[in-house]
């Protein structure tokens, strides 16, 4: 699925974006999957694993986006 553009750092490029939202030159939600056998695919994936095994996928892929991240300080 594509991601929402990231916000920009300059002040007057936000602004920008902000304006753009705001009347529409810009889609406020995430676009939708153009294939909606791959939702249907997810879905039916999601009912047939166990909870144990749902966890266990949830946790290696939190982990995977921590990694490294433990020792940093945040701004």
């Amino acid at each position: 699925m594509a991601k929402l553009p990231k916000r920009p750092r300059d002040t007057a490029q936000l602004a920008k974006f902000m304006v753009e939202m705001a009347t529409g030159e810009r889609p406020k939600d995430r676009p939708q999957p153009s294939d909606d056998a791959a939702v249907r695919r997810g879905l039916a994936r999601k009912e047939a694993l166990p909870p144990k095994r749902r966890k266990a996928i949830a946790k290696k892929a939190a982990s995977a986006r921590w990694k490294g991240k433990k020792g940093k300080e945040r701004d």
